[in-house]
């Protein structure tokens, strides 16, 4: 990250959604400054920046209006540089399918990670694990689908749904670990366990991913404020 770069990201080390647009920097060779927020006192320059939503992560660009939401900057990013790593398949029906399961990653798997965490009573906290857990195993066979038998969603190296569901890692561990499950588990998901070792351990990730101190200190804050960014 440089500072006085002509590319700011506004965000917080914890979210996902930040995580991912880092990540896909780190892929392009972008250097970017990072701005710190505290969702807890957001800044002006957040408020001004995304002035409907109010979220991290927004990305700053030279003279550029603010670019919000991590698919459409990450999609941004793409565009501005698209010869350095890029991440979308190059034919259309690939991509169309690539923003499916993007959006089912989104709208309808993560989402269950903050409703197991707020949800109170043992049988109803179970009944959310299982539907993370059958969630998992649509997602894997959406790997095998979509990795065509290769190491990444996006083929021989890492593409878009590596970086959508890669940035989620450190929070699937952390859920694991309070809840007491596996939500990717070698027997119903052996190919994204497989595949979770090989994004743990990736260059362009590894400086991105919030520690597990991290991620409880944000736990914390979410009793006060939900939302993680988008």
């Amino acid at each position: 990250m440089t500072k006085n770069s002509e590319i700011r990201l506004l965000g917080t080390v914890a979210s996902p959604y930040v995580n991912r647009v880092q990540f896909v920097c780190n892929l392009k060779s972008i250097d970017y400054e990072f701005v710190a927020e505290n969702l807890a006192c957001k800044s002006e320059l957040l408020l001004t920046s995304n002035p409907i939503h109010k979220k991290v992560p927004v990305l700053l660009h030279a003279n550029e209006s603010p670019t919000c939401e991590s698919l459409v900057i990450i999609q941004y990013l793409e565009e501005i540089k698209p010869d350095v790593h890029p991440i979308f398949p190059s034919a259309p029906a690939e991509r169309a399918n690539n923003r499916f399961w993007a959006h089912y990653i989104d709208n309808q798997f993560f989402p269950l990670y903050e409703k197991l965490r707020i949800t109170q009573g043992k049988e109803r906290k179970e009944a959310i694990k299982q539907e993370i857990i059958e969630g998992s195993i649509v997602l894997e066979e959406a790997f095998v689908k979509t990795s065509k038998g290769k190491a990444y969603f996006g083929g021989d190296d890492v593409g878009f749904l590596d970086v959508v569901l890669g940035c989620f890692l450190s929070w699937t561990y952390f859920v694991e670990k309070e809840n007491k499950f596996k939500i990717f588990d070698e027997v119903r998901t052996p190919r994204l366990v497989e595949w979770t070792k090989r994004i743990w351990s990736h260059e362009a990730i590894k400086s991105v991913i919030p520690t597990n101190e991290i991620i409880s200190e944000f736990y914390m804050m979410l009793q006060k404020y939900r939302p993680l960014g988008a």
